[in-house]
């Protein structure tokens, strides 16, 4: 248990990943660092913001990039705008230099590859609650030199939207229709036209096509990006 000064801390994590398995992984991993500790878990974009509304003063979210509904560095770019406060430690099989560049450029405190053992994961995280920022080893710590500067600029505008603004956009860059996104999100296709307006105004696009090219921006792999349906807006 870590303890600062005479008083031991308990601390309440956010892992937010799509297998089970690993979520069960990383939190043995974490709860041996950080004993007495509470976990919630969520394995979708909309399971993060629900998780995020629900506790609001979670100390530490670990996040995986390839989260359905979420186009690459775009979740983490929401929580970086939206929870500004919150420290995140990305949590990636995809640990390429420039992946973990750019996620600690748009707002990651950490980043995991999912190959670490548990020992390393209970590090950086204490690490990360003492407030350092933990590149993983062999990285330069200053990643914001190095950043792409039209990755940032989307980062900057995709943390504008809100939590439903953002789950419209990511069905929208998975290809959905108008109607379809309705259905999914219990909503009026009126009420996703009006979305899709704030959006398009939000993220400086001129259509839904411009919209989805700027998201490619944030891809892990711009090639997964859907060809839009021909549709008014």
């Amino acid at each position: 248990m870590l303890v600062f000064g005479a008083r031991e801390m308990n601390y309440e994590f956010l892992i937010v990943d799509d297998h089970p398995l690993y979520r069960a992984a990383l939190r043995g991993a974490v709860a041996a660092a950080c004993p007495e500790s509470q976990f919630f878990e969520a394995d979708s974009v909309a399971g993060l913001f629900d998780t995020l509304e629900w506790h609001p003063r979670a100390d530490l979210l670990l996040l995986d990039l390839n989260l359905p509904g979420a186009c690459g560095f775009s979740a983490l770019a929401h929580v970086r705008g939206s929870h500004p406060g919150l420290p995140v430690i990305v949590v990636s099989a995809m640990d390429e230099e420039q992946v973990v560049r750019q996620a600690l450029a748009i707002g990651a405190q950490g980043f995991v590859s999912k190959s670490a053992d548990a020992e390393t994961i209970g590090h950086n995280v204490q690490a990360v609650l003492r407030g350092e920022f933990v590149p993983p080893v062999g990285l330069h710590p200053a990643p914001e030199a190095e950043a792409d500067a039209a990755v940032l600029d989307v980062a900057q505008r995709m943390a504008q939207l809100t939590p439903q603004q953002f789950r419209v956009f990511g069905m929208l860059c998975s290809g959905r229709l108008n109607k379809q996104i309705a259905y999914d999100l219990h909503i009026t296709e009126a009420t996703v036209k009006a979305h899709m307006t704030a959006i398009l105004r939000k993220l400086g696009a001129a259509n839904r096509t411009q919209a989805v090219l700027l998201a490619g921006r944030l891809a892990l792999d711009p090639t997964e990006l859907m060809t839009l349906p021909e549709e008014t807006e």
